[in-house]
């Protein structure tokens, strides 16, 4: 090797390596900024704040790896050394581990696209199929899921097909009271109507409230009453408890107001023999 090619080497080797120096400085540099203000921003979520730094973390981690790998490609290179069956071999590698890990390829696409889209956030109540419960946590491959009993359910990303929200934007609460048919409607109407309107009014109830509970009217006719659907939006995820104390209030009003709300009975008809006539006896 002449004193010329060696210079060429090293010049070359030293370029390569500055400028991937440079490249992951500057990386690092725009995520420590970005890191920065997604930790620093007040109207973020806390759960989506956690979102914004996993996904520039990852964004990070990806562009670390395209830097080194090619500055690894081009050294290899400068060096006379041939990539192309070195890429070919890669290449057969890496299609023969997709082929083999195409579920856990499948699940880290989903978790990015759970994080990038903002589907879910640490903290909401949603159900994926059978499973429900709240968001503990979110990872790349799965999402954390704990039941209402305490089970926790981990759920493949890759498996979140159709996907419902409940903490998302708003909730609504829909419940049915039944009224006996013997009770004028009318009246037990009316009386729902005040009460809801007093339930909406409560200050211990309207902070929860996007809007006041609204009688909807008789939704459906029972065996022993009809039923009569009551409705109102309230902040996400106060739809339960909100739920609960609507229907022990509205409980309470038919009890003071004298409506009578149906209960499980059942009548019971006894018929003696038939007497004789001119039995004088009984």
């Amino acid at each position: 090797m002449t004193g010329d090619e060696l210079r060429f080497l090293l010049t070359s080797t030293a370029l390569i390596v500055g400028l991937t120096a440079v490249g992951l400085v500057a990386v690092h540099l725009v995520a420590r900024r970005f890191l920065k203000w997604a930790r620093a921003e007040q109207r973020v979520r806390e759960a989506r704040r956690q979102q914004l730094v996993t996904l520039i973390l990852i964004v990070r981690w990806v562009l670390d790896i395209l830097l080194v790998t090619s500055a690894v490609l081009m050294l290899l290179a400068t060096f006379g050394i041939e990539i192309t069956p070195l890429l070919a071999s890669v290449g057969v590698a890496g299609l023969a581990v997709s082929l083999g890990a195409q579920t856990l390829i499948k699940d880290l696409i989903g978790g990015l696209l759970i994080i990038v889209e903002n589907q879910y956030a640490v903290g909401d109540n949603i159900q994926v199929g059978d499973v429900s419960g709240e968001v503990e946590r979110i990872t790349l491959r799965t999402t954390q899921v704990r039941a209402l009993n305490g089970d926790l359910f981990v759920v493949p990303n890759g498996e979140v097909r159709v996907m419902a929200n409940r903490t998302r934007d708003w909730s609504r609460v829909m419940l049915d009271l039944g009224v006996a048919y013997e009770e004028d409607l009318d009246r037990a109407l009316r009386v729902l109507e005040e009460s809801a309107e007093a339930f909406g009014q409560d200050p211990a109830f309207a902070p929860h409230l996007l809007e006041p509970p609204q009688v909807l009217g008789v939704a459906s006719l029972g065996d022993s009453a009809a039923n009569v659907r009551v409705a109102v939006r309230t902040q996400p995820g106060k739809q339960w408890e909100v739920g609960r104390q609507l229907r022990k209030y509205l409980l309470a009003a038919c009890e003071r107001e004298g409506v009578s709300l149906p209960y499980p009975r059942q009548e019971v008809w006894v018929r003696g023999p038939a007497q004789p006539e001119g039995d004088a006896s009984g």
